[in-house]
């Protein structure tokens, strides 16, 4: 199969535009993006999804390194006699020692002519194009942020699918620097959680306060602490609403017009794509980062007969980051089961 006159003008001017956007004379060779049009690009990839939006995605000039949002883990404020003393002012910048590492991440699209000829009729096709693969792979980098577990030389999807072996997410952070941060099990059974009457948590408002207080003390009352809940758990307790007030119908009223429960464990509570089904995770959104090296963005577009279809390969290198581990704390979400 070939494009056919009308596809082939519409992937031109799809060609043509992305050379012009990077300002370089062809797309069929491999390109770098300058680090400014890289950043335009990443915020772009953050703009598609409302997570994205709330975490820091930060360019870097190196592959390795000192983590770049520096918090403030105790007080500045007090005073001295200066009669008597000097002045002193506290080092409380939150370097805890573990830096960033960023690795080779391939996000390469193949786009079938069969889709050119069905999107040739769009005149905005280079937009639509753009914007199908900045949403993907933003939605890719949510998952490798909750599920991602290893760095593979070569990634195997069909075993990973959730790209587990793309990158280290924030929960694989957690358990290797700050194991005490990430609760395994619950007292009732061995590796267990257990949600239930008779479990270690009668409820999940219950499961995320003990959660919350396993953030280190300087951090619990700054204001911006979230709870991140997985799905499961959320239906599960809304299921049990259901159960005991869907028959009053002022009750089920309010349910139905998810007005039930706006905060979990005292702290504002927000679900979001990819995240594991039955998890919880306490921590501030400008907590969590996605670092990506500005220099290493490249891109090539290859038209593949052999495969009847166009291919786009873009590489970057990036990695991810929780900036003050002590403000990060999590539950092993297969260790959940409700009773």
């Amino acid at each position: 199969m070939s494009l056919s006159t009308a596809a082939r003008l519409r992937f031109s001017t799809l060609a043509l535009a992305i050379a012009s956007t990077y300002a370089v004379e062809s797309v069929r060779e491999e390109f770098n993006v300058s680090p400014t049009h890289a950043q335009t690009l990443n915020e772009k990839i953050t703009l598609s999804s409302s997570f994205l939006q709330r975490i820091n995605v930060i360019p870097v000039s190196e592959i390795k390194g000192e983590k770049v949002m520096l918090g403030v883990n105790g007080s500045v404020t007090g005073r001295t006699n200066t009669t008597n003393a000097d002045r002193v002012a506290r080092n409380v910048l939150g370097l805890d020692g573990n830096g960033y590492e960023l690795f080779e991440t391939h996000s390469d699209v193949g786009l079938k002519y069969a889709t050119i000829d069905a999107w040739a009729k769009f005149k905005d096709f280079a937009q639509r194009y753009a914007a199908a693969v900045q949403k993907q792979i933003g939605l890719d980098r949510i998952m490798i942020g909750w599920n991602g577990t290893s760095v593979a030389a070569t990634t195997d999807r069909v075993a990973n699918p959730l790209l587990q072996d793309v990158n280290k997410g924030w929960l694989q952070i957690a358990r290797e620097q700050a194991p005490e941060q990430v609760m395994a099990q619950g007292t009732k059974a061995a590796g267990k959680i257990q949600i239930g009457a008779t479990g270690d948590y009668a409820n999940l408002d219950a499961l995320v306060f003990d959660v919350s207080l396993m953030i280190e003390e300087e951090f619990r009352d700054g204001g911006d602490l979230i709870a991140i809940v997985g799905r499961d758990l959320l239906a599960y307790d809304k299921g049990k609403l259901y159960a005991n007030q869907g028959g009053k119908p002022t009750e089920k009223e309010r349910l139905e017009m998810a007005q039930v429960i706006a905060t979990y464990g005292g702290l504002p509570t927000f679900t979001c794509p990819h995240f594991p089904s039955k998890g919880v995770v306490v921590t501030s959104w400008d907590n969590l980062s996605i670092y990506f090296q500005d220099s290493s963005w490249r891109r090539q577009i290859v038209e593949n007969p052999k495969r009847s279809q166009v291919e786009d390969y873009n590489s970057r290198n990036e990695g991810y980051v929780i900036e003050q581990l002590g403000k990060f704390a999590a539950i092993e979400a297969a260790a959940v089961e409700f009773v």
